[in-house]
């Protein structure tokens, strides 16, 4: 059996906790369990282990970012459409009516925000809600009628 040359290092608390729970179940000595991890570390296939895990990590952000740029068009989307038709359908006010209009403006305004408080601390997101409701066999007939009402507000 080879010589082995004793080493001292030093390890944070929570780390050499770790190696000693890993070293119970395994019933191998600490010594072993941090000679096997320094040789893992230093093989030749670490690299190729390394690589393969920030792959899957990419691919995995890749997928996050692209579920991020749907819901963002569909935001964008919902959004430019409720203006449209905001601006479309709603009759310009008398003078009269302006600073009452204000008001009731801030008034509206102020419970939209604290209704998207509350939902916001609930986790609920109407992006979710709406791929739920609208099944994907259903979204050709969404685009046709959204297709449809765009032409009518034109």
């Amino acid at each position: 059996m080879p010589t082995k040359t004793r080493m001292n290092v030093y390890f944070e608390p929570a780390l050499l906790k770790q190696v000693e729970v890993l070293a119970l179940r395994r019933n191998v000595s600490k010594s072993a369990v941090i000679e096997a991890a320094v040789a893992s570390f230093l093989s030749e296939d670490a690299a190729e282990r390394l690589e393969a895990v920030l792959a899957r990590r990419m691919d995995r952000l890749g997928r996050q970012i692209d579920i991020i740029d749907e819901d963002i068009a569909i935001l964008g989307e919902t959004v430019s459409l409720f203006i449209r038709f905001w601006l479309t359908i709603t009759p310009p006010l008398p003078d009269s009516a302006q600073a009452l209009a204000r008001v009731k403006g801030l008034e509206r305004f102020e419970g939209f925000v604290q209704a998207l408080g509350r939902r916001l601390a609930k986790g609920d997101r109407f992006i979710k809600e709406l791929s739920r409701d609208i099944p994907a066999t259903r979204a050709s007939e969404v685009d046709s009628a959204i297709g449809d009402e765009n032409n009518d507000l034109t």
